[in-house]
């Protein structure tokens, strides 16, 4: 279990670095990316302008049509980046509009705090003003009078170069009021969370934006509805927010040729990847890019090692195999695995590594972050750790196994008030089906350690 956090610990220095340069990106095929420089300064407002920044904003202010944007969003079918990969325009259509409805807020879920995910940080370190201007794209969709940057608390470079950015946008006319001689008045402000996870569901995040404990709220009444203060509210992932502007500016057919014919989800995407391979970092590639094509421009397995398992979004996804690295990554391709995309950043286990171990590893964190309110989470995943723990050390007893089948069943969808046990439950329960003889071991070894005991 060392020699994997090790490597997670090594992959810290690269998780902001994009493995691909100026001469590799273009505008056409690489509408994240493109702009960013190959000496890692920021991309300030005069570079940004100069390279096409806010030009969907001026289109979609000259037409003046909230619902043009929506419509071309859904059609685009940009789904959610934040690892639900629910389609943002669909999201924007469902917000309570019209000229008696009170205006609401628009808020950016920045609190990037799923293990293994670092994909977020690089857009708002290097190119903050990309993420401003599809929020101001956003909150003309959703008639927001007002927008919120909820960022993790640890991302100190990304809140420091975020406040300039927002300086810079407003004092050059693209926030605040009359945007562009436009009549339409949007600001944004920067509020950096307290380090907890359950902050990525965005009812808790909302909670959290309130002053209140950061727990989920009940759906319905969906945040569409009513969400911050009670007013019409719309929650969307850093990259999905910086997806907007490129779509509203060459069109919803452009973007879903983008993946060709890889897949029937559209677009670019940032994966990326961490773990024992030669060269972790991050590349915009089309959607639908398969894991072993990342794992190849990662430069393989490090020292010679041999591939064990991999986890396609972060820790809340399934397990696959190498047999799997063929496979397109997409929401609906590997949600057919039984695993979800999630973040599209992989994690690489290595042969040598104890599965048990890195499941106990996850559970731990899983039930360190739950927020407390329903019982299956409360109390399932500390005794989900408890059994692992056990079985880890060569202490587990009969029926352990099927007794984290269980656990894992009822962490399951529909079972808890929202979907943090359920991504707790995926891993485990993908470790239980390719790697089921190394939870055995853990039960067929406590007898002879008890007899040691004794002896002793």
């Amino acid at each position: 279990m060392s020699q994997f956090i090790a490597s997670q610990r090594d992959s810290v220095r690269y998780r902001s670095r994009l493995m691909q340069t100026e001469a590799e990106r273009h505008p056409e095929t690489h509408p994240l990316t493109w702009r960013l420089r190959d000496d890692g300064e920021v991309v300030w407002l005069e570079e940004y302008l100069s390279k096409d920044g806010y030009r969907s904003v001026r289109k979609a202010l000259a037409d003046s049509d909230p619902q043009a944007i929506i419509a071309t969003m859904k059609d685009a079918n940009v789904g959610g980046r934040g690892g639900g990969g629910f389609s943002a325009g669909l999201k924007w259509s469902l917000t309570l509009q019209g000229d008696d409805m009170p205006r609401g807020y628009l808020i950016c879920n920045a609190d990037e705090m799923e293990p293994g995910t670092f994909k977020d940080r690089l857009l708002m370190e290097h190119q903050p003003h990309l993420l401003i201007e599809g929020m101001i794209l956003a909150a003309l969709a959703n008639n927001s009078c007002f927008g919120y940057i909820f960022l993790r608390g640890e991302y100190v470079t990304a809140a420091r170069v975020l406040n300039r950015a927002l300086e810079e946008a407003r004092a050059g006319g693209w926030l605040g009021a009359d945007i562009n001689g436009s009549g339409f008045d949007f600001d944004i402000a920067l509020h950096t969370g307290a380090g907890r996870y359950i902050c990525g569901e965005e009812t808790a995040l909302i909670n959290s934006l309130e002053g209140r404990r950061a727990n989920p709220r009940t759906k319905p009444p969906f945040p569409g509805q009513s969400g911050a203060w009670g007013k019409p509210s719309v929650v969307n992932n850093v990259e999905t927010l910086c997806n907007a502007p490129g779509v509203i500016l060459h069109g919803a057919d452009w973007y879903q040729g983008l993946s060709g014919d890889r897949s029937e989800n559209g677009g670019s995407k940032l994966y990326g990847i961490s773990g024992l391979v030669e060269k972790p970092g991050l590349w915009e590639l089309p959607m639908g890019t398969t894991g072993g094509e990342i794992l190849d421009r990662a430069g393989g397995m490090r020292n010679g090692r041999q591939l064990k398992a991999w986890l396609p979004g972060g820790a809340s996804t399934g397990f696959l195999l190498p047999e799997h690295l063929d496979m397109p990554l997409d929401f609906d391709t590997v949600g057919k695995e039984g695993s979800r995309l999630g973040t599209g950043l992989l994690t690489i286990v290595p042969q040598e590594q104890s599965i048990v171990a890195l499941v106990r590893n996850l559970e731990e964190f899983f039930a360190r972050e739950s927020c407390g309110w329903c019982t299956p989470c409360r109390d399932g995943l500390p005794w989900t750790a408890k059994v692992l723990r056990a079985l880890e050390l060569g202490q587990g007893e009969d029926g352990d196994i099927e007794l984290l089948e269980k656990l894992a069943a009822d962490c399951g969808p529909a079972q808890t008030f929202c979907a943090h046990a359920p991504g707790a439950a995926m891993p485990l329960k993908t470790a239980l089906k390719h790697f089921r003889h190394e939870f055995e071991a853990g039960v067929s070894a406590r007898p002879v350690k008890a007899a040691e005991g004794q002896a002793d």
